[in-house]
């Protein structure tokens, strides 16, 4: 299994790069971080999570949009956005896209 993502700016028109995104896993104790990267020049990560790196359960993607929003000199509402998810079946892809803009966002399950 593999986690991807892809971040539009639906205010701009375009990809947004240069977002971080991290990835935890939900334990007993609470979220753990188990992996980070950085959308590219299209507003892509390939590969979240890799095949070892997965199980089924629960998780996090925290994207800091804050800080992209003022690289870009503009002012935002939220400076991060969760997206909580369930992994059922460890063996397909799962990819979480986010369609952006400075006071809204919305998510769902792509392929």
């Amino acid at each position: 299994m593999t986690v991807s993502t892809h971040i539009l700016d639906t205010a701009k028109g375009r990809p947004a790069a240069g977002v971080k995104v991290v990835i935890e896993r939900k334990e007993l104790s609470g979220f753990t971080p188990i992996a980070s990267a950085v959308t590219d020049d299209d507003g892509r990560v390939k590969q979240l999570l890799s095949a070892n790196q997965s199980t089924a359960g629960e998780y996090r993607a925290t994207f800091d949009v804050g800080a992209y929003f003022a690289n870009h000199g503009d002012k935002s509402f939220y400076p991060e956005v969760h997206v909580i998810f369930t992994i059922e079946a460890p063996a397909e892809h799962y990819h979480v896209p986010l369609l952006l803009s400075p006071f809204g966002y919305s998510t769902y399950r792509g392929s």
